[in-house]
């Protein structure tokens, strides 16, 4: 065990945490209607505390266990066998079950983004629990846990590079957001602006806080890949929050502050998998596409598809993390099959289980509320309680 890799990981696990709870729940609850905002603090809460049992229960062994190229199997459930001196790498193994669980917590709230203000808090629990197990860990294992897709797998000896997750945690809930949001479909009132968009940046500033620990935290260790790893994210985020807002500038003849933290998101989506393998240069450039592209990406979906998406998760999450993917290969630090082969993969994987999930969840319980329920709010309906004296 290594003194200084073991502290520098229980504070990047910490961050990650923050990512979520906070960060995340408010930069979702600021964005929706003033009566949905406890929902989203619902949805975002619930999913941190279910994961974090399922993780314990069979999502850590599914991920990271010994059980093969394509599955981890069941036999480090509820950590079994796994003790204060057993260590993975420089790290007890406790604590990388830890950092690696509060990835398994935010990667299904992400999904949250797709679902505000119409969907049944039933569903959100169920489909979460059984989408983390049935896609986010088996995909996990194929890329982090020495699965098909790692060095040696199916790409040979140079397998997919993934540094912080693009693949497995972007990709993943950014087309599971999509499907969602295309079986839900649209809210009845899609015009209203954000409610409180302090909360929004409040939010974004948190999550690009914890991102730190996200990104620089994924390199295991205290040295100097983590801090690149930290640097990078840093130059990508502030660049791509540049450029969204100057490209909002150039199309509507202003830059909004939900814009603008908007694209610090996308920026931090597009360095996580890259940030293990570039520098500062090739960071400032994928955070200048990133803010541009990702921008564009909510103009096809939202207006073009007409997919209410509510809060744009493919379109800054998912893109973002597939486009910072493909950079790996641009700047020659992976092979371009590697990286393709990968994404069309799991991409193919994440949309079959999405669906079959959500066909079979929604037939236990309601993917969707009531009009009255949807009209009047989710939060004094389905959960008793108002954010505010009159919520809008």
């Amino acid at each position: 065990m290594n003194g200084a890799d073991t502290a520098w990981i229980i504070v990047a696990t910490a961050l990650v945490l923050f990512m979520t709870l906070p960060g995340l729940a408010l930069f979702y609850g600021g964005l929706v209607r003033a009566r949905n905002v406890l929902s989203v603090f619902m949805h975002c809460y619930s999913i941190a505390c279910l994961m974090s049992v399922l993780w314990l229960a069979f999502g850590y062994s599914i991920a990271f266990g010994d059980g093969g190229a394509y599955w981890g199997g069941l036999g480090k459930m509820f950590l079994m066998g796994v003790g204060t001196d057993d260590l993975s790498g420089t790290l007890p193994e406790v604590l990388f079950f830890a950092f690696q669980m509060t990835f398994a917590i935010i990667t299904p709230a992400l999904i949250v983004g797709a679902y505000v203000e119409r969907v049944g808090f039933g569903f959100v629990l169920l489909f979460s629990g059984l989408w983390m197990l049935l896609c986010y860990a088996p995909v996990v294992h194929w890329v982090w846990g020495g699965g098909f897709l790692a060095d040696g797998g199916i790409f040979g000896e140079t397998g997919v590079r993934d540094f912080a997750g693009g693949i497995v945690v972007h990709e993943t809930a950014g087309i599971a957001a999509l499907i969602i949001a295309v079986f839900l479909g649209p809210r009845k009132n899609r015009v209203t602006p954000p409610h409180n968009p302090g909360y929004v940046m409040l939010g974004a500033a948190m999550l690009w806080v914890g991102w730190f620990g996200f990104n620089g935290g994924s390199q295991l260790a205290a040295d100097g890949g983590a801090a690149m790893a930290l640097t990078v994210t840093h130059i990508s985020a502030a660049t791509a929050s540049l450029t969204w807002a100057l490209w909002e500038k150039v199309k509507f003849g202003k830059s909004s502050l939900v814009g603008m933290v908007t694209g610090t998101i996308a920026g931090l989506a597009s360095i996580t998998p890259a940030s293990g393998f570039v520098g500062p240069v090739e960071a400032l450039i994928i955070g200048a596409i990133a803010g541009v592209l990702c921008q564009e990406a909510v103009n096809v979906i939202r207006n073009m598809l007409k997919i209410d998406d509510t809060l744009d998760v493919f379109a800054v999450h998912g893109v973002g993390g597939i486009f910072g993917t493909i950079m790996i290969a641009v700047f020659g630090a992976g092979s371009f099959a590697a990286q393709l082969g990968s994404l069309a993969i799991v991409g193919v994987f994440t949309v079959v289980v999405t669906v079959v999930l959500v066909v079979v969840v929604k037939a236990i319980t309601p993917l969707r509320v009531d009009a009255e329920t949807e009209n009047s709010g989710l939060d004094i309906i389905v959960h008793g309680e108002r954010a505010y004296d009159h919520a809008s």
